[in-house]
């Protein structure tokens, strides 16, 4: 409609300048002694009079304009009957005025101001499907997942769990004098199952659920975002009990500031939430429950008790946890009855409940693949390794002498991450490339770890250094293979010496600041003097894995030699099997 009106205007508006440039393109207007001389010649046919204004046509037919002298024709007697002598035919008339293109002007004007009013009652009354709420609404009916779908966050569970019997039994509670908290937030990294929580609790619930993303609240039209909010709310007070879940609440909820106009509808439909989750108006029986992974940039205002009074953490899983999601997972699937997901779960540390559910899926693709009916333990070896390593990259052509050099180089790794004392155990060695690696060395710690100690960053370096040992000692090179082991080398090193304070030389001080950590510019924070001697601890703790490294594999030249000779053959080598050639060579 707002399309149709603005083409009606620009049609109008191209109509009017047509017709007077046509109108100012037929009579050509002269001086009017010109009509004097064409009179003194005989040569003028007809004269039309309007006013001042003279149109006359000569005997050749052509027609012309001219205005008189003020008052000329009505002041001179004697002008229109000589024009009679002269057998000049006269007419006396009024042509149209410039005040008819003033009303077409008005009108178009009228009907401009029309479609803008009529586009306004469309946005404030939600009919321009654009701008319409987006809020939708899931009863328990209509959703499948339950709390008996959530597996290793237990105690999140709990926390949403209370607010689930508060809203079936809200008398247990208020017979104690408890009230409902007004809002959950529910925080933690990406694929931790903040949504499937929410999810779940629409499915226990038994009452209203409310769901929408933060981003759809924000639109480029100004206020649009906060009158969503209040439709949402007084939606959510149409029912006695009522949750509603904002998902990605950092997309509306980031802490208020800035210049620009986007920054002042942000804000403006955050005002909006933060007065209708605690305002003058009353919301009695309705829970708000977010999710984000940036709760560090949230507004405060939104944080405090009152509004969000709790703030539920949902972590990466512990091994008993990953069992568990691996279980509710593997119910989906064929899964061989000699598969033992608690193992699955040990070798998975760090893993995400999003990252479980794909490696399921991954190791059933995987089965797919090879013929099977049932998913087994290659399977979930094959997925495991897929998702850690990358995919197998078997298109991709090496030179041989590009294969010796990357057998020997992760040799290197291998046997100095095999026998030191401190490092993680090895999974695997391989020199298919894998992702953007033409070679990987793969460890596997035994449980979850949640600290590291100075051994085990120490020994890291020193596993990072094994493969350039390795080239130089074997084949008297230097390859830009290790260009990732010695940044990341050398990033271990930094915050050794920077974060963690292990550094006997600097103290247990903080150097690294957030921004621009390693420069010794104004605001950094660090001296000169002691970015030098920063700098001296991390080429200390680089050169002195280095030098662990070169110790290890000088005196394990023979293991080394026939790992890398064995993986020239076979291209991958298990623990079991890389065990056994260090014990071979020994």
């Amino acid at each position: 409609m707002i399309i149709a009106a603005s083409l009606l205007v620009v049609a109008l508006a191209g109509g009017i300048v047509f017709l007077r440039g046509h109108r100012a393109a037929a009579v050509v207007q002269v001086p009017f002694s010109d009509l004097l001389k064409h009179l003194d010649d005989d040569a003028v046919a007809a004269v039309v009079v309007n006013g001042d204004a003279l149109d006359f046509t000569l005997s050749s037919g052509a027609t012309f304009r001219t205005i008189a002298p003020a008052n000329y024709v009505t002041a001179n007697a004697a002008f229109v009957p000589d024009l009679a002598k002269r057998h000049v035919r006269i007419d006396v008339q009024t042509l149209p005025e410039q005040g008819t293109f003033s009303y077409l002007a008005l009108l178009m004007g009228l009907g401009f101001v029309g479609a803008i009013g009529f586009m306004m009652y469309r946005v404030t009354s939600g009919r321009i499907p654009a701008l319409e709420s987006k809020t939708r609404e899931a009863g328990s009916e209509a959703t499948t997942v339950t709390f008996a779908d959530v597996a290793g966050v237990d105690e999140a569970k709990e926390e949403v769990k209370e607010i689930v019997d508060f809203l079936r039994e809200p008398g247990r509670f208020e017979a104690i004098g408890g009230r409902i908290p007004k809002g959950v937030l529910l925080v933690g990294p990406p694929g931790t199952g903040k949504t499937l929580l929410a999810r779940s609790i629409a499915g226990e619930a038994g009452v209203p659920f409310l769901f929408a993303s933060g981003s759809d609240f924000v639109e480029m039209y100004a206020g649009v975002g906060a009158s969503r909010i209040r439709k949402l709310f007084k939606e959510a007070r149409r029912h006695p009990s009522c949750i509603i879940f904002i998902d990605e609440l950092d997309a509306v909820g980031r802490s208020r500031g800035g210049n620009s106009l986007s920054h002042e509808e942000r804000e403006q439909t955050l005002n909006q939430l933060l007065v209708e989750m605690d305002g003058f108006a009353q919301n009695e029986g309705i829970v708000v429950v977010a999710a984000t992974n940036r709760a560090d940039i949230l507004d405060p205002a939104l944080l405090r008790p009152g509004r969000f009074d709790r703030q539920v953490t949902v972590g990466a899983p512990d091994v008993k946890g990953r069992e568990q999601i691996l279980k509710i997972h593997a119910r989906k699937v064929a899964v061989g009855v000699g598969v033992d997901l608690r193992q699955i779960a040990r070798g998975t540390p760090g893993f995400s409940g999003a990252e479980l559910a794909n490696l399921v899926n991954e190791a059933a693709l995987f089965a797919v693949r090879s013929g099977r009916q049932m998913v087994t333990d290659y399977d979930f070896d094959q997925a495991r390794d897929k998702v850690l390593m990358g995919a197998e990259r078997k298109s991709l052509t090496m030179s041989e002498h590009e294969r010796i050099t990357c057998a020997y180089h992760e040799s290197g790794h291998a046997v100095v991450a095999a026998l030191l004392p401190h490092a993680d155990p090895l999974h695997k060695v391989t020199i298919i490339p894998r992702g953007r690696a033409l070679g990987v060395t793969m460890q596997l710690p035994e449980g979850d770890r949640h600290t590291h100690t100075r051994e085990f960053l120490e020994a890291q370096i020193a596993i990072l250094m094994g493969g350039r040992i390795a080239e130089e000692l074997f084949l008297r090179q230097m390859t830009s293979g290790a260009g990732n082991d010695i940044e990341r080398a050398t990033d271990i090193a930094r915050r050794m010496v920077c974060e963690f304070g292990m550094s006997a030389a600097l103290g247990p001080l903080a150097y690294r600041t957030p921004g621009n950590p390693w420069e010794t510019d104004k605001g950094v924070g660090i001296s000169e003097a002691t970015a030098l001697q920063v700098d001296h601890e991390i080429h200390e703790l680089v050169m002195r894995g280095y030098e662990t490294a070169r110790q290890i594999i000088a005196k394990n030249r023979a293991a080394v030699r026939a790992m890398a000779e064995e993986l020239l053959v076979v291209e991958s080598l298990d623990a079991e099997a890389i065990k056994a050639v260090i014990a071979a060579a020994a």
